[in-house]
């Protein structure tokens, strides 16, 4: 193909045959952000170009004008699902800049957080994908009845259920008291049950496996070649987690595993989900035994909680990522030493694991269409770019 010729699998050919639709926006959170512009064939899709538009939020230049403290609370609309890990990412990128050394206690409790959340962001994922199966609507009724346990906590210890701006640089803002760690404990100890259940109920229902088995196969080649990342990824069976292959925090204090699948399809990433619940439980149960009392914030950041903007890191460049739970979420910043970035940009996993969508899509059913995009697992905020 010569260089500005449009592929054949984007340049479709309407022979009258064929029908163009827009499918969306199917979320009122996805108005004006997000739709799928489809060619069918009958029902089979031989089209799709995802068509992402703006939340009219500008995030990235809001920061460039702003100090990096007050960053903070928009890293927990980036993904509404899981502010704590996106606290956690803004967090490393500008302690990696200004060199800041984190509490032992306040690591401890930062992965707490951080595994919490992604037991959270996975069992509402499971149950919205059987909603978007046609399970209206016990799944995700199961799922949020043990998310809403672990809101509970999140309100208790950051005054918020959902956008907590929880961390501080150099540490977190409030610590937690043992009787939130012993609901914790509770949780940890009752979740694996719950699990068994719901895998009872779902993992080898007949209806499940043949409407997500061989549906929207991602190869493992085109996985790594389109930078996907996190539970996308590894349903196609590339070993890469960012807790094990860039050790930040003390995640390599931990013994557990990389839950992979075999084929990448809809339900091998459905799968790898329930799977890595179970290895974040085992984290949180290690992380319950290990955590001792101590500081919770860096003594030389505490006039900066108060003081913002006299915070000035010093000119340099960091980027900081962490495992989240849709896959490697990274701040990009760059300090010219004033209390503002100069320049700040986010990876965000749900953007980039959209771009292949219409190659999982091309050859299956409309309705095969609703189920592999409700698999990518994907929040608006963060598409919005």
């Amino acid at each position: 193909m010569n260089k500005g010729e449009i592929s054949p699998k984007n340049e479709v050919q309407h022979d009258g045959q064929t029908l163009e639709i827009n499918v969306g926006p199917q979320h009122p959170s996805t108005h004006g952000v997000f739709r799928m512009n489809m060619v069918l064939d009958g029902e089979t899709v031989v089209s799709l170009k995802p068509v992402m538009g703006y939340l009219h939020r500008n995030h990235e230049q809001i920061a460039e004008n702003m100090s990096y403290a007050a960053s903070m609370p928009y890293t927990d609309r980036l993904d509404y699902f899981n502010s704590m890990s996106n606290n956690f990412g803004w967090s490393l990128a500008v302690e990696k800049l200004a060199a800041i050394e984190v509490p032992e206690r306040a690591q401890y409790i930062r992965v707490i957080m951080a595994e919490l959340t992604r037991i959270v962001n996975h069992v509402s994922v499971i149950g919205f994908l059987l909603n978007d199966l046609g399970a209206f609507f016990t799944p995700v009724l199961y799922a949020f009845r043990e998310r809403e346990k672990i809101l509970d906590l999140f309100e208790e210890v950051s005054g918020a259920r959902m956008m907590c701006n929880y961390f501080r640089f150099g540490g977190i803002k409030y610590d937690v008291p043992q009787s939130v760690l012993e609901r914790i404990r509770e949780i940890v100890d009752k979740f694996p049950k719950f699990l068994d259940e719901f895998e009872t109920l779902l993992t080898k229902n007949e209806i499940l496996c043949m409407r997500c088995q061989n549906v929207g196969v991602l190869p493992a080649e085109l996985a790594v070649n389109a930078s996907i990342t996190g539970p996308m990824l590894r349903a196609s069976g590339v070993n890469y987690d960012i807790r094990k292959v860039d050790k930040y925090s003390i995640y390599d204090r931990f013994n557990f595993k990389v839950p992979l699948g075999k084929k990448g399809d809809v339900y091998d990433r459905y799968y790898v989900r329930v799977l890595e619940i179970r290895e974040s439980l085992k984290i949180l149960d290690q992380a319950l035994k290990e955590i001792k009392p101590g500081e919770i914030m860096n003594k030389k950041m505490v006039p900066f909680l108060k003081s913002p903007r006299n915070f000035k890191p010093p000119v340099g460049e960091a980027y900081g990522r962490v495992e989240a739970p849709k896959g490697e979420l990274g701040f990009y910043v760059v300090s010219d030493g004033t209390p503002q970035p100069w320049r700040y940009h986010v990876r965000a996993p749900s953007f980039i694991n959209l771009t292949i969508l219409e190659d999982l899509c091309l050859g299956h059913k409309l309705a095969d269409a609703i189920v592999i995009l409700g698999s990518v697992d994907i929040v608006l905020g963060e598409v919005d770019h």
